[in-house]
């Protein structure tokens, strides 16, 4: 996958989660009822391991690393994604501006220094502090109003005004490249740690985050079927309903949790296409994968098997439906490994830590 590409997807998403927590989730047509609770209306559902899929199976919490903060060792410079060579020289106040940058910085320990969220930032610790975007765009004048010494961009962080202004009243910022798989976890916490004085820090955190998502993979089950998972992006708020393709970011956790891409297996080559009886059909998932906040915007397990061609999947026949809060699943952080533990448990039906 391109860094240009997964900057086009990750644009896409963060548009439709700002649509999607601007307005109240609401049930899709046909009767999938008003609530946006899953399972509105009638029975929960299932989730593929038999949890009620109303239930939160795990809490949008953090854990940093355990001891005292770590004392940043500045200045620094480093090189944003954007080619540009940025010196920090403080650290006491942090925005960073995506929920997946604001993990790291809270899970290295230096959470108290963050003084702002953005909107795609969902996890508790981060609930009281005030945000900086209206919509997915950021607004340099809330920014700059917080007095920041350091602020943390995406690469899709936009209008580009607003950087700009940022950078013109003498702000360090500094732009990473964005997280599509696995295999960027180990970057994203170092490059991170070393643009905020604690590389030390940044190691510790790689080697837990390393052991414990191979502790979650060692949790696959070694025989039986490799269950097809389609990845389902919707916003019942918004009448959007995605399927997702090779490129939607999801394929690598689906396979390391055991699975197989439905929609890329289909023949879905994009990131996402419109969600189709006939895409269904051809994609066949035994499980259907989901973001918490998108069930519960089509109205629950209920609302989502009245999507037409759903419940005629194996998954809808069955019930089969894996959640995950929407600020864990494409984070590609540190808590990847309880992503990857909530998909083994729930798209193979296993005990596991909800």
């Amino acid at each position: 996958m391109t860094h240009r590409h997964r900057s086009s997807i990750l644009r896409t998403l963060l548009a439709l989660l700002a649509v999607a927590l601007a307005a109240p989730a609401c049930a899709t047509g046909g009767g999938a009822g008003g609530g946006t609770g899953a399972g509105t209306g009638g029975d929960p559902g299932t989730a593929a391991d038999g949890t009620a899929a109303g239930q939160d199976p795990a809490a949008d919490v953090l854990e940093p690393l355990p001891g005292p903060a770590p004392e940043p060792r500045l200045p620094v410079t480093v090189t944003s994604a954007d080619g540009r060579e940025v010196t920090v020289t403080a650290a006491d106040r942090i925005v960073p501006l995506s929920g997946g940058l604001s993990e790291i910085v809270f899970t290295l320990g230096l959470g108290g220094g963050v003084v702002a969220r953005d909107i795609s930032t969902t996890f508790a610790e981060a609930g009281e502090l005030p945000l900086v975007t209206r919509g997915h765009d950021v607004s340099a004048e809330n920014v700059l109003a917080l007095h920041p010494d350091v602020v943390l961009a995406e690469s899709t962080t936009g209008p580009a005004e607003a950087v700009e202004q940022i950078r013109a009243a003498g702000v360090p910022l500094i732009v990473f490249g964005p997280a599509g798989e696995l295999g960027d976890v180990d970057g994203r916490i170092r490059a991170v740690a070393r643009a905020l004085g604690v590389p030390e820090a940044g190691e510790e955190l790689v080697a837990r985050t390393a052991e414990r998502i191979e502790a979650a993979r060692r949790g696959v089950p070694e025989t039986g079927e490799r269950p097809r998972v389609a990845f389902l992006y919707l916003r019942g708020s918004a009448s959007v309903y995605l399927l997702g393709g090779a490129e939607s970011g999801a394929v690598s956790l689906i396979e390391a949790a055991g699975g197989r891409d439905a929609g890329a297996e289909s023949g879905l080559e994009k990131d996402f296409t419109p969600l189709t009886s006939e895409a269904l059909a051809a994609a066949a998932p035994d499980v259907i994968l989901v973001m918490r906040k998108g069930l519960e915007s089509v109205g629950g397990v209920d609302g989502l098997l009245e999507i037409p061609g759903i419940a005629q999947t194996p998954a809808g026949t069955d019930r089969r439906i894996a959640v995950v809060e929407d600020g864990m699943l494409l984070g590609y952080g540190p808590r990847t490994d309880r992503v990857l533990a909530l998909l083994v448990a729930q798209i193979h039906g296993t005990e596991g830590d909800r």
